[in-house]
C-alpha cells in the first residue's frame, strides 16, 4: 500500500526564521508525521532575512524560470531547497526577487506591514502549486498554517483541483496567534481573482483584515485547526457555522498525535 502524502505549507519554520509557536509547529509537525510513515513536502517563503548560507540554501534550476502574473506583471518564480539533516527533511523555498528580497517577514523595521503583502502572499501561494505540479508529486492532504497561507484552500478547490495532481487532497487550516493590525492592500481580492477563482469566492476579503483572511481559509477547508487558546470568538464561531472538523488546542506535548489521527481522519 502506497504511503499517503500530506504537504505542508508553512507560513514560517525554524531555524530559518526565529522560534515563534508557528515556526516551531512548522519544523516539528512535518518531522513527526514523516516518522509515522507518511511522505512529505515542505514549503515556506524565502524571506531576505534568511541566511542562505549558513542554511546551505540552493537553486533547484529545474524547478525554477517560470513566471506568475500578479496585477498584470510577470515576476519570475525561484525555487530553492534546503535541508534539516537531523529530520531526514527537505524544506523548499519560494522565492522571487521583488518579493522576499528585503530583510524582514511580513512587517518593516517600524512595524508596519509591506504595503505588498498582498501579492506576495498570492505569488507565495501559486508559487508552491505550481511547483508541487512541476514536482509531479499528489499529496492526499494539504496543511497550511498561518493568514499568509489564507489563499491555499481556495486555490485548491477552485484552480487546481481538476488538475490531476491535487484531485484527491484535503485541506486543512490552522489559524494562530498571528494577528496584524490594520489590513493588506484593499486591491487584495481584485488581485486574487483567477481562471477558477471569481469575485463571489473573494468577497469576504474586501476588508482584507486578519479576521477576514482566516475566515476565507475556513470556508473551503476541508477541516480547520485553532493551535493555541487565544483564537478570537468570532472566528470560533464562524467556524462552528460551517460545520466542519475542529481540532482545538491540542497541547504542546500531544499534538503530534493528536495532528496526525486528526489527518488520517479526513484522509480514509
Amino acid at each position: 500500500m502506497a504511503k499517503k502524502r500530506v504537504l505542508f505549507i508553512s507560513q514560517e519554520i525554524v531555524p530559518y526564521l526565529p522560534e515563534t509557536e508557528m515556526a516551531h509547529i512548522g519544523r516539528y509537525l512535518p518531522q513527526g508525521i514523516q516518522d509515522k510513515g507518511k511522505e512529505i513536502r515542505t514549503f515556506m517563503p524565502r524571506y531576505g532575512c534568511i541566511n542562505e548560507r549558513r542554511n546551505q540554501l540552493h537553486e533547484v534550476i529545474r524547478l525554477s524560470g517560470m513566471n506568475l502574473i500578479i496585477n498584470d506583471t510577470d515576476h519570475p518564480l525561484i525555487i530553492k531547497v534546503a535541508s534539516i539533516q537531523s529530520a531526514r527533511m527537505q524544506v523548499y523555498f519560494i522565492d522571487n526577487e521583488d518579493y522576499f528580497q528585503r530583510k524582514h517577514v511580513v512587517l518593516d523595521e517600524d512595524g508596519n506591514l509591506f504595503p505588498d503583502n498582498d501579492e506576495r502572499s498570492i505569488f507565495f501561494t501559486r508559487g508552491v502549486f505550481e511547483t508541487v505540479r512541476k514536482l509531479r508529486w499528489s499529496p492526499d492532504l494539504i496543511y497550511c498554517q498561518g493568514w499568509f497561507t489564507a489563499l491555499v484552500p481556495l486555490y485548491l478547490k477552485k484552480e487546481y483541483y481538476y488538475d490531476p495532481v491535487f484531485s484527491r487532497a484535503k485541506v486543512v487550516f490552522s489559524t494562530y496567534n498571528d494577528h496584524f493590525e490594520g489590513m493588506l492592500n484593499g486591491a487584495f481580492a481584485d488581485k486574487a481573482v483567477m481562471e477558477g477563482v471569481g469575485p463571489d469566492e473573494l468577497a469576504i476579503v474586501k476588508e482584507p483584515n486578519h479576521v477576514n483572511l482566516n475566515k476565507l481559509a475556513f470556508q473551503h477547508a476541508d477541516a480547520i485547526i485553532f493551535h493555541h487558546k487565544n483564537v478570537a470568538d468570532e472566528l470560533k464561531q464562524f467556524a462552528a457555522g460551517l460545520g466542519k472538523p475542529v481540532l482545538e488546542n491540542p497541547g504542546e506535548d500531544e499534538y503530534i498525535n493528536a495532528y496526525s489521527d486528526f489527518f488520517d481522519n479526513l484522509m480514509e
